[in-house]
């Protein structure tokens, strides 16, 4: 089928060729990794969240700051111990001697772009704060309701469970992660340009924000436009299916985890510059969003080999 373009009224040309300028110059930043930026990209174009999981030292603070610095969000770090309280993210209300009332200090989630860095080093009780703010874009203090700012995306980083001192993250938080990837090792080119090259982190600070606010806020209402025929509803839906009945599978995928490939896969096409949607689409995103939220009957089953086994079992019509 012959792509067509997004329509006019839609995207302006300029958002258009900004998203694309921005997409290169988060992969200049973040070296040897366009298939996992690309990825990153997806996630926050379809509202989501990502989920980065690997071992320290492999870029994935880098490619936060990376994000931020590109789009111009706000951006705040948070590095999560095992002593880090929930008021520690959200904040909390303190009497003010003054005005005789109590007043609330916003925490560092109230930020465009939040850095979650090793999440699972925190117990569950205060990986949890993040919840209601990842699924509503809103905290709640002393029956307060505060909104966050918008675009609101959490990049979440978490070495694997094998490593002493983590908690692995409760299923429902992990739902709320539209993306899980792995950056893993560069390859040899890239880490030689790396080593040979500009400090990461000065090469950030020197970057201009080619996308705003604004213009993200865009790119995510067009989302909603892309179509997505019967047949690719379908193709979706026996995805989910199958999940719920595959061999090594106890808990499949729910219809929460359907809705968000689907606009996961809109917002992969929009990258392309697409008004529609196509299977590879929703094949590129189907192990990232579907592989965390698997609950297989046996340890030994790898969530990723059984995310791979459904997609290779279901067949586009």
């Amino acid at each position: 089928m012959q792509a067509q373009p997004i329509d006019a009224h839609i995207l302006t040309d300029g958002t258009r060729q900004a998203l694309g300028d921005a997409l290169a110059q988060v992969n200049r930043l973040v070296l040897g990794k366009p298939r996992e930026v690309r990825l990153a990209f997806t996630t926050l174009l379809a509202g989501g969240h990502l989920l980065i999981e690997d071992l320290p030292g492999l870029g994935k603070t880098t490619l936060a700051r990376a994000m931020a610095a590109t789009l111009g969000l706000d951006f705040q770090r948070m590095q999560f111990t095992s002593d880090l309280l929930p008021s520690d993210i959200i904040g909390v209300s303190i009497f003010d001697q003054t005005s005789r009332e109590f007043r609330f200090h916003p925490g560092p989630v109230f930020t465009q772009l939040l850095l979650a860095d090793e999440i699972n080093r925190a117990p569950p009780r205060t990986q949890s704060a993040l919840l209601e703010a990842m699924a509503e874009h809103q905290v709640t203090v002393d029956g307060t309701c505060h909104p966050l700012p918008q675009p609101f995306f959490v990049v979440a980083t978490q070495n694997p469970v094998d490593l002493a001192g983590t908690f692995p993250l409760p299923d429902s938080q992990m739902d709320r992660f539209l993306i899980r990837l792995k950056l893993g090792y560069p390859d040899a080119a890239a880490e030689r340009e790396m080593l040979a090259g500009e400090d990461r982190r000065d090469l950030i600070a020197q970057s201009l924000p080619l996308l705003g606010s604004d213009q993200l806020l865009a790119l995510r209402g067009a989302v909603d436009h892309l179509h997505a025929s019967p047949a690719l509803v379908n193709y979706v839906q026996a995805l989910l299916q199958e999940s719920r009945r595959h061999p090594g599978v106890q808990v499949g995928l729910s219809p929460r985890a359907g809705l968000g490939l689907l606009r996961g896969a809109r917002a992969h096409a929009l990258l392309d510059g697409r008004s529609h949607v196509l299977p590879e689409d929703v094949q590129a995103l189907f192990a990232h969003v579907a592989a965390h939220r698997l609950v297989p009957e046996s340890e030994s089953e790898g969530r990723d080999a059984l995310a791979e086994g459904i997609l290779r079992t279901v067949a586009v019509d």
